[in-house]
Protein backbone atom coordinates (compact mmCIF):
# COMPACT_ATOMS: atom_id res chain seq x y z
CA UNK A 1 0.00 0.00 0.00
CA UNK A 2 1.28 3.58 -1.20
CA UNK A 3 -0.32 5.13 2.50
CA UNK A 4 -1.07 4.06 5.33
CA UNK A 5 -4.70 2.62 5.88
CA UNK A 6 -6.68 2.66 9.17
CA UNK A 7 -9.78 1.16 9.79
CA UNK A 8 -11.54 2.54 12.52
CA UNK A 9 -14.91 0.75 14.54
CA UNK A 10 -17.06 3.21 14.97
CA UNK A 11 -18.40 6.58 13.82
CA UNK A 12 -19.15 7.86 17.43
CA UNK A 13 -17.39 11.22 18.67
CA UNK A 14 -14.05 9.46 19.22
CA UNK A 15 -14.03 7.78 15.73
CA UNK A 16 -14.90 10.75 14.34
CA UNK A 17 -12.03 12.49 15.71
CA UNK A 18 -9.79 9.21 15.07
CA UNK A 19 -10.39 9.83 11.17
CA UNK A 20 -10.24 13.55 11.55
CA UNK A 21 -6.17 13.24 13.29
CA UNK A 22 -5.42 10.11 10.58
CA UNK A 23 -6.39 12.10 8.30
CA UNK A 24 -4.32 15.28 9.22
CA UNK A 25 -1.27 12.96 9.46
CA UNK A 26 -1.60 11.93 6.06
CA UNK A 27 -2.74 8.64 5.97
CA UNK A 28 -6.07 7.09 5.13
CA UNK A 29 -9.20 6.42 7.16
CA UNK A 30 -11.97 4.22 6.79
CA UNK A 31 -14.22 4.10 9.21
CA UNK A 32 -16.91 1.24 9.83
CA UNK A 33 -20.17 2.10 11.56
CA UNK A 34 -22.55 -0.40 12.34
CA UNK A 35 -25.86 2.26 12.90
CA UNK A 36 -27.67 3.77 9.88
CA UNK A 37 -25.92 7.03 10.62
CA UNK A 38 -22.97 8.50 12.15
CA UNK A 39 -23.04 8.92 16.06
CA UNK A 40 -26.35 6.11 16.32
CA UNK A 41 -25.55 5.24 19.48
CA UNK A 42 -26.17 9.13 21.09
CA UNK A 43 -29.57 8.55 19.12
CA UNK A 44 -30.78 6.16 21.85
CA UNK A 45 -29.65 9.18 24.66
CA UNK A 46 -30.14 12.08 22.68
CA UNK A 47 -32.32 13.09 25.70
CA UNK A 48 -29.69 13.49 28.20
CA UNK A 49 -27.55 16.43 29.12
CA UNK A 50 -24.08 16.10 29.03
CA UNK A 51 -22.41 17.46 32.25
CA UNK A 52 -19.43 18.69 30.30
CA UNK A 53 -20.10 22.25 28.16
CA UNK A 54 -19.09 22.31 24.31
CA UNK A 55 -15.43 23.08 24.89
CA UNK A 56 -14.86 20.00 26.22
CA UNK A 57 -17.01 17.90 23.26
CA UNK A 58 -15.29 19.33 20.30
CA UNK A 59 -12.16 17.43 19.24
CA UNK A 60 -9.79 20.01 17.65
CA UNK A 61 -8.79 18.06 14.48
CA UNK A 62 -12.52 17.77 13.78
CA UNK A 63 -13.23 21.54 14.40
CA UNK A 64 -10.16 22.33 11.95
CA UNK A 65 -12.36 20.17 9.26
CA UNK A 66 -15.78 21.65 10.14
CA UNK A 67 -13.94 25.21 9.73
CA UNK A 68 -14.07 25.75 5.89
CA UNK A 69 -17.33 24.58 5.97
CA UNK A 70 -19.30 27.63 7.48
CA UNK A 71 -19.73 25.58 10.21
CA UNK A 72 -20.98 27.72 13.51
CA UNK A 73 -19.25 26.81 16.24
CA UNK A 74 -21.43 26.75 19.87
CA UNK A 75 -20.61 28.44 22.94
CA UNK A 76 -18.21 26.62 24.31
CA UNK A 77 -19.66 26.94 27.88
CA UNK A 78 -23.09 26.15 27.21
CA UNK A 79 -24.20 22.25 28.13
CA UNK A 80 -25.60 20.55 25.14
CA UNK A 81 -27.68 17.58 25.28
CA UNK A 82 -27.15 14.20 23.28
CA UNK A 83 -29.27 15.27 20.17
CA UNK A 84 -27.80 18.79 20.15
CA UNK A 85 -24.28 16.90 19.90
CA UNK A 86 -25.54 14.80 17.06
CA UNK A 87 -27.43 18.04 14.86
CA UNK A 88 -24.59 20.72 15.98
CA UNK A 89 -21.48 18.53 15.37
CA UNK A 90 -21.60 14.95 14.18
CA UNK A 91 -23.40 15.05 11.48
CA UNK A 92 -22.11 18.35 10.09
CA UNK A 93 -18.72 16.47 10.96
CA UNK A 94 -19.95 13.18 9.12
CA UNK A 95 -21.72 15.04 6.13
CA UNK A 96 -19.95 18.24 5.16
CA UNK A 97 -16.15 16.95 5.47
CA UNK A 98 -14.49 14.69 3.70
CA UNK A 99 -14.84 12.68 6.10
CA UNK A 100 -18.15 11.77 4.48
CA UNK A 101 -16.72 9.74 1.57
CA UNK A 102 -14.68 7.56 4.57
CA UNK A 103 -17.81 6.84 6.38
CA UNK A 104 -19.29 3.41 5.82
CA UNK A 105 -22.77 3.14 7.66
CA UNK A 106 -24.79 -0.43 8.11
CA UNK A 107 -21.41 -1.68 8.29
CA UNK A 108 -21.15 -4.51 11.21
CA UNK A 109 -17.66 -5.59 11.66
CA UNK A 110 -18.10 -9.01 12.46
CA UNK A 111 -14.35 -10.41 12.99
CA UNK A 112 -10.95 -9.07 13.10
CA UNK A 113 -7.40 -11.00 11.68
CA UNK A 114 -4.26 -10.64 10.21
CA UNK A 115 -4.23 -11.94 6.39
CA UNK A 116 -2.49 -15.48 6.22
CA UNK A 117 -2.38 -15.53 10.42
CA UNK A 118 -4.17 -16.78 12.89
CA UNK A 119 -3.75 -15.84 16.44
CA UNK A 120 -0.99 -18.62 16.90
CA UNK A 121 1.22 -17.70 14.03
CA UNK A 122 4.25 -15.37 15.13
CA UNK A 123 6.78 -15.10 12.35
CA UNK A 124 5.89 -12.17 9.76
CA UNK A 125 2.98 -11.22 11.47
CA UNK A 126 3.51 -7.58 12.26
CA UNK A 127 3.96 -7.54 8.28
CA UNK A 128 0.86 -8.73 7.27
CA UNK A 129 -2.15 -6.48 7.23
CA UNK A 130 -5.29 -6.62 9.02
CA UNK A 131 -8.44 -8.20 8.11
CA UNK A 132 -11.73 -6.81 8.65
CA UNK A 133 -14.64 -8.54 7.83
CA UNK A 134 -18.19 -6.41 7.99
CA UNK A 135 -21.98 -7.16 6.96
CA UNK A 136 -23.74 -4.17 5.09
CA UNK A 137 -26.91 -6.06 4.40
CA UNK A 138 -25.56 -6.79 0.85
CA UNK A 139 -23.77 -10.00 2.17
CA UNK A 140 -20.50 -10.16 3.59
CA UNK A 141 -17.60 -8.01 2.78
CA UNK A 142 -13.75 -7.73 3.56
CA UNK A 143 -11.50 -4.39 4.03
CA UNK A 144 -8.05 -4.63 4.30
CA UNK A 145 -5.96 -2.18 6.44
CA UNK A 146 -2.73 -1.27 8.37
CA UNK A 147 -4.26 -0.53 11.22
CA UNK A 148 -7.10 -0.71 13.34
CA UNK A 149 -8.79 1.59 16.02
CA UNK A 150 -11.54 0.61 17.88
CA UNK A 151 -13.77 2.79 18.97
CA UNK A 152 -17.26 0.78 19.09
CA UNK A 153 -17.72 2.12 22.23
CA UNK A 154 -20.24 -0.34 25.19
CA UNK A 155 -23.84 1.33 24.54
CA UNK A 156 -25.53 -2.03 23.30
CA UNK A 157 -23.68 -3.97 25.82
CA UNK A 158 -25.54 -2.99 29.71
CA UNK A 159 -24.69 -4.90 32.14
CA UNK A 160 -27.20 -7.17 33.87
CA UNK A 161 -28.63 -6.60 37.23
CA UNK A 162 -27.32 -9.14 39.31
CA UNK A 163 -24.53 -8.04 41.40
CA UNK A 164 -22.02 -11.31 40.02
CA UNK A 165 -22.21 -9.80 36.19
CA UNK A 166 -24.52 -12.28 35.27
CA UNK A 167 -28.22 -11.48 34.53
CA UNK A 168 -30.48 -12.28 37.86
CA UNK A 169 -32.76 -15.13 37.99
CA UNK A 170 -35.68 -14.82 35.86
CA UNK A 171 -33.96 -11.34 34.13
CA UNK A 172 -34.29 -12.50 30.53
CA UNK A 173 -37.57 -13.90 30.57
CA UNK A 174 -38.99 -10.32 31.74
CA UNK A 175 -37.37 -7.77 29.11
CA UNK A 176 -40.76 -6.26 28.71
CA UNK A 177 -40.73 -4.94 32.18
CA UNK A 178 -36.51 -3.87 31.91
CA UNK A 179 -34.97 -1.38 30.28
CA UNK A 180 -31.30 -0.86 30.68
CA UNK A 181 -29.08 2.61 30.81
CA UNK A 182 -31.23 5.65 30.93
CA UNK A 183 -34.21 5.59 29.03
CA UNK A 184 -36.04 8.80 28.32
CA UNK A 185 -38.67 8.48 31.09
CA UNK A 186 -40.51 12.41 30.60
CA UNK A 187 -40.36 11.65 26.86
CA UNK A 188 -40.69 8.62 24.50
CA UNK A 189 -41.01 6.87 27.15
CA UNK A 190 -43.34 8.50 29.18
CA UNK A 191 -46.91 6.43 28.31
CA UNK A 192 -44.62 3.42 30.07
CA UNK A 193 -43.33 4.86 33.40
CA UNK A 194 -46.03 8.19 33.99
CA UNK A 195 -47.95 7.09 36.85
CA UNK A 196 -45.96 3.79 37.94
CA UNK A 197 -43.75 2.74 40.91
CA UNK A 198 -40.38 2.33 39.00
CA UNK A 199 -37.17 1.12 40.25
CA UNK A 200 -33.78 2.21 39.22
CA UNK A 201 -30.81 -0.12 40.40
CA UNK A 202 -27.18 1.52 40.13
CA UNK A 203 -25.41 4.30 41.84
CA UNK A 204 -23.80 6.02 38.09
CA UNK A 205 -24.88 9.22 36.85
CA UNK A 206 -27.10 7.43 34.44
CA UNK A 207 -29.34 6.17 37.74
CA UNK A 208 -28.66 9.62 39.32
CA UNK A 209 -30.07 11.24 36.07
CA UNK A 210 -33.26 9.02 35.44
CA UNK A 211 -34.06 9.37 39.38
CA UNK A 212 -34.30 13.02 38.91
CA UNK A 213 -36.11 12.66 35.67
CA UNK A 214 -38.96 10.26 37.46
CA UNK A 215 -38.91 12.81 40.32
CA UNK A 216 -39.77 15.57 37.55
CA UNK A 217 -42.45 13.42 35.97
CA UNK A 218 -43.65 12.36 39.55
CA UNK A 219 -44.72 16.52 40.00
CA UNK A 220 -46.28 16.02 36.50
CA UNK A 221 -48.29 13.05 36.92
CA UNK A 222 -49.09 11.97 40.73
CA UNK A 223 -48.23 7.73 41.33
CA UNK A 224 -45.13 8.09 39.76
CA UNK A 225 -43.30 6.33 42.41
CA UNK A 226 -39.16 6.51 42.13
CA UNK A 227 -37.68 3.90 44.20
CA UNK A 228 -33.63 3.57 43.86
CA UNK A 229 -31.64 0.21 44.79
CA UNK A 230 -28.67 0.60 45.44
CA UNK A 231 -25.80 -2.36 45.85
CA UNK A 232 -24.04 -0.81 48.11
CA UNK A 233 -24.52 0.49 51.90
CA UNK A 234 -23.83 4.18 51.36
CA UNK A 235 -25.83 6.16 49.39
CA UNK A 236 -23.93 9.52 49.67
CA UNK A 237 -21.14 7.73 47.61
CA UNK A 238 -23.69 8.42 44.47
CA UNK A 239 -23.50 12.16 45.20
CA UNK A 240 -20.56 13.45 43.69
CA UNK A 241 -18.46 16.53 44.50
CA UNK A 242 -20.55 18.71 44.51
CA UNK A 243 -19.18 22.33 44.19
CA UNK A 244 -15.84 21.16 44.25
CA UNK A 245 -16.38 19.45 41.09
CA UNK A 246 -15.05 22.01 38.15
CA UNK A 247 -17.47 20.44 35.63
CA UNK A 248 -20.15 22.33 37.61
CA UNK A 249 -23.18 20.61 35.58
CA UNK A 250 -22.09 17.40 37.61
CA UNK A 251 -21.36 18.75 40.46
CA UNK A 252 -24.95 20.27 40.69
CA UNK A 253 -26.50 16.81 39.28
CA UNK A 254 -25.31 14.86 42.39
CA UNK A 255 -26.10 17.67 45.03
CA UNK A 256 -29.50 18.12 43.29
CA UNK A 257 -29.89 14.22 43.87
CA UNK A 258 -28.77 14.68 47.23
CA UNK A 259 -31.39 16.81 48.00
CA UNK A 260 -34.28 14.64 46.42
CA UNK A 261 -33.15 11.95 48.92
CA UNK A 262 -32.78 13.92 51.58
CA UNK A 263 -36.57 15.17 50.85
CA UNK A 264 -37.72 11.05 50.96
CA UNK A 265 -39.39 12.16 47.45
CA UNK A 266 -37.11 8.75 46.42
CA UNK A 267 -37.21 5.95 48.33
CA UNK A 268 -33.76 4.07 49.25
CA UNK A 269 -33.45 0.42 49.43
CA UNK A 270 -29.58 0.07 50.36
CA UNK A 271 -27.40 -3.13 50.11
CA UNK A 272 -30.27 -4.43 47.53
CA UNK A 273 -28.13 -6.82 45.33
CA UNK A 274 -30.99 -8.55 43.30
CA UNK A 275 -30.78 -11.91 42.72
CA UNK A 276 -34.16 -12.96 41.17
CA UNK A 277 -36.94 -11.40 39.13
CA UNK A 278 -40.57 -12.59 39.08
CA UNK A 279 -44.12 -11.72 38.42
CA UNK A 280 -46.38 -10.94 41.39
CA UNK A 281 -49.86 -10.11 40.29
CA UNK A 282 -49.50 -8.54 36.82
CA UNK A 283 -46.04 -6.47 38.50
CA UNK A 284 -42.65 -7.14 39.07
CA UNK A 285 -41.08 -8.45 41.89
CA UNK A 286 -37.34 -7.75 42.83
CA UNK A 287 -36.13 -9.84 45.20
CA UNK A 288 -32.93 -10.54 46.94
CA UNK A 289 -32.04 -13.85 48.10
CA UNK A 290 -33.92 -16.81 47.33
CA UNK A 291 -37.22 -15.75 45.26
CA UNK A 292 -39.31 -17.43 48.39
CA UNK A 293 -37.33 -15.51 51.32
CA UNK A 294 -35.28 -12.05 51.66
CA UNK A 295 -36.34 -8.48 50.71
CA UNK A 296 -38.22 -7.90 47.49
CA UNK A 297 -40.07 -5.14 46.55
CA UNK A 298 -42.70 -5.34 43.98
CA UNK A 299 -42.84 -2.62 41.01
CA UNK A 300 -44.38 -1.84 38.06
CA UNK A 301 -41.07 -1.19 35.68
CA UNK A 302 -37.27 -1.80 36.37
CA UNK A 303 -34.05 0.28 34.55
CA UNK A 304 -31.00 -1.26 35.01
CA UNK A 305 -28.34 1.52 35.01
CA UNK A 306 -25.59 -0.27 36.13
CA UNK A 307 -23.00 0.16 33.65
CA UNK A 308 -22.05 -1.04 30.52
CA UNK A 309 -19.08 -3.96 29.11
CA UNK A 310 -16.97 -4.05 26.04
CA UNK A 311 -17.61 -6.42 23.12
CA UNK A 312 -14.55 -8.82 22.42
CA UNK A 313 -16.35 -11.20 20.04
CA UNK A 314 -14.85 -9.98 16.94
CA UNK A 315 -11.46 -9.19 18.29
CA UNK A 316 -10.98 -13.12 19.04
CA UNK A 317 -7.91 -13.39 16.50
CA UNK A 318 -6.34 -10.82 17.97
CA UNK A 319 -3.77 -10.61 20.41
CA UNK A 320 -4.85 -8.37 22.87
CA UNK A 321 -3.19 -7.02 26.46
CA UNK A 322 -5.99 -6.69 28.69
CA UNK A 323 -6.60 -6.47 32.33
CA UNK A 324 -8.09 -9.69 33.74
CA UNK A 325 -10.39 -7.52 36.02
CA UNK A 326 -11.60 -5.06 34.29
CA UNK A 327 -11.19 -5.65 30.70
CA UNK A 328 -9.14 -2.30 29.94
CA UNK A 329 -5.11 -2.47 28.59
CA UNK A 330 -3.54 -3.43 31.15
CA UNK A 331 -1.40 -0.01 31.68
CA UNK A 332 -4.65 2.00 31.50
CA UNK A 333 -5.82 0.08 34.11
CA UNK A 334 -4.58 1.13 37.34
CA UNK A 335 -6.05 4.64 36.35
CA UNK A 336 -9.22 4.13 36.28
CA UNK A 337 -9.85 0.36 38.44
CA UNK A 338 -12.89 1.33 40.17
CA UNK A 339 -11.47 -1.21 42.97
CA UNK A 340 -8.78 1.46 43.57
CA UNK A 341 -10.56 5.35 43.23
CA UNK A 342 -14.35 6.87 41.88
CA UNK A 343 -12.65 9.69 40.41
CA UNK A 344 -14.56 11.20 37.68
CA UNK A 345 -11.48 12.82 36.28
CA UNK A 346 -8.45 10.26 34.84
CA UNK A 347 -5.15 11.94 33.43
CA UNK A 348 -4.46 12.07 30.31
CA UNK A 349 -3.24 9.19 28.23
CA UNK A 350 -2.37 7.98 24.67
CA UNK A 351 -1.07 5.36 22.51
CA UNK A 352 1.57 4.10 25.29
CA UNK A 353 -0.87 3.22 27.85
CA UNK A 354 -3.60 1.69 24.92
CA UNK A 355 -1.12 -0.30 23.11
CA UNK A 356 -1.38 -4.76 22.69
CA UNK A 357 0.66 -7.43 21.63
CA UNK A 358 -0.83 -7.19 18.22
CA UNK A 359 0.88 -4.22 16.50
CA UNK A 360 -1.13 -1.55 15.16
CA UNK A 361 -4.33 -2.21 16.67
CA UNK A 362 -5.76 0.37 19.88
CA UNK A 363 -8.93 0.73 21.37
CA UNK A 364 -9.89 4.07 21.99
CA UNK A 365 -12.91 5.88 23.42
CA UNK A 366 -14.96 4.17 26.24
CA UNK A 367 -14.35 1.00 24.78
CA UNK A 368 -10.71 1.27 26.13
CA UNK A 369 -12.14 2.08 29.42
CA UNK A 370 -12.98 -1.63 29.86
CA UNK A 371 -15.83 -2.10 32.68
CA UNK A 372 -14.86 0.96 34.29
CA UNK A 373 -17.32 3.94 34.27
CA UNK A 374 -15.28 7.26 34.40
CA UNK A 375 -15.23 7.91 30.78
CA UNK A 376 -14.78 11.53 29.36
CA UNK A 377 -15.34 12.47 25.81
CA UNK A 378 -12.40 14.86 25.74
CA UNK A 379 -10.15 12.20 27.15
CA UNK A 380 -11.41 10.04 24.04
CA UNK A 381 -9.89 12.66 21.97
CA UNK A 382 -6.21 13.06 23.35
CA UNK A 383 -6.26 9.11 22.95
CA UNK A 384 -7.11 9.31 19.67
CA UNK A 385 -4.37 12.06 18.78
CA UNK A 386 -1.78 10.39 20.41
CA UNK A 387 -2.46 6.93 18.67
CA UNK A 388 -2.75 8.92 15.15
CA UNK A 389 0.95 10.38 15.86
CA UNK A 390 2.00 6.68 16.81
CA UNK A 391 0.49 5.20 13.57
CA UNK A 392 2.35 8.03 11.96
CA UNK A 393 5.50 7.75 13.24
CA UNK A 394 5.85 10.68 15.48
CA UNK A 395 6.76 8.58 18.91
CA UNK A 396 7.44 12.50 20.41
CA UNK A 397 3.91 14.28 19.70
CA UNK A 398 2.45 10.78 20.83
CA UNK A 399 4.14 10.98 24.08
CA UNK A 400 2.95 14.40 24.92
CA UNK A 401 -0.03 15.34 27.09
CA UNK A 402 -1.68 18.00 25.12
CA UNK A 403 -5.19 18.29 27.50
CA UNK A 404 -5.34 19.62 30.77
CA UNK A 405 -8.79 17.74 32.35
CA UNK A 406 -11.20 19.54 34.88
CA UNK A 407 -10.68 17.55 38.56
CA UNK A 408 -13.43 15.71 39.91
CA UNK A 409 -14.13 17.25 43.30
CA UNK A 410 -14.21 14.19 45.60
CA UNK A 411 -12.99 10.51 44.78
CA UNK A 412 -11.69 8.30 46.77
CA UNK A 413 -7.77 6.39 45.85
CA UNK A 414 -7.45 2.80 47.77
CA UNK A 415 -10.52 3.04 49.89
CA UNK A 416 -9.38 6.60 51.19
CA UNK A 417 -11.76 9.61 50.70
CA UNK A 418 -9.28 13.02 49.11
CA UNK A 419 -10.19 16.45 47.98
CA UNK A 420 -8.71 17.05 44.13
CA UNK A 421 -9.39 20.30 43.85
CA UNK A 422 -7.52 22.05 40.90
CA UNK A 423 -4.81 23.61 43.62
CA UNK A 424 -4.59 20.84 46.04
CA UNK A 425 -1.46 19.06 45.36
CA UNK A 426 -0.83 20.43 41.96
CA UNK A 427 -3.81 18.64 39.76
CA UNK A 428 -3.34 15.79 38.64
CA UNK A 429 -0.23 13.65 37.56
CA UNK A 430 1.70 14.46 33.81
CA UNK A 431 3.47 11.01 33.12
CA UNK A 432 3.68 8.44 36.42
CA UNK A 433 0.69 6.30 35.91
CA UNK A 434 1.48 5.30 39.64
CA UNK A 435 0.99 8.75 40.91
CA UNK A 436 -1.82 10.26 42.02
CA UNK A 437 -1.25 13.90 41.66
CA UNK A 438 1.24 16.65 40.46
CA UNK A 439 2.90 16.42 43.91
CA UNK A 440 3.10 12.98 44.24
CA UNK A 441 4.97 12.45 41.13
CA UNK A 442 7.03 14.90 41.63
CA UNK A 443 7.96 13.53 44.76
CA UNK A 444 8.59 9.95 43.50
CA UNK A 445 10.80 11.61 40.62
CA UNK A 446 12.99 12.61 43.48
CA UNK A 447 13.52 9.74 45.40
CA UNK A 448 11.00 10.19 47.82
CA UNK A 449 8.02 7.43 48.63
CA UNK A 450 5.45 9.79 47.89
CA UNK A 451 3.80 12.96 49.03
CA UNK A 452 2.08 11.58 51.35
CA UNK A 453 -1.59 12.61 50.22
CA UNK A 454 -2.52 9.55 48.92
Amino acid sequence: MSEKTVAIVGAGPVGLAAAAHVLERGMSPIVLEAGPEAGYAIRQWQHVQLFSPWEYNVDKAAARMLAPTGWNSPDPQAYPTGGELLEGYIKPLATRTSLCEMIRTSSRVSAISRVGFDKAKTKGREQAPFEIRYKNGKGPEVLRADAVIDTSGTWFFPNPAGPNGLPAIGESERGDRIAYGMPDVRGAGRSKYAGKTVAVLGAGHSAVGTLIDLVHLANEVPGTRPVWLLRGADPAKAFGGGRNDKLAARGELGSAFAALVASGKIKVETEFGVTHLSDSEGRLKIAVGSCCGGRSVVVDELIVSTGFRPDFSFLSELRLRLDPAIDAPVALAPLIDPNEHSCGTVRPHGARELVHDEAGFYMAGMKSYGRAPTFLMMTGYEQVRSIAADLAGDKEAAARVELVLPETGVCTRGGLEAASEAGCCGGPPKEASSACCAADESAKKAGAAGCGCS
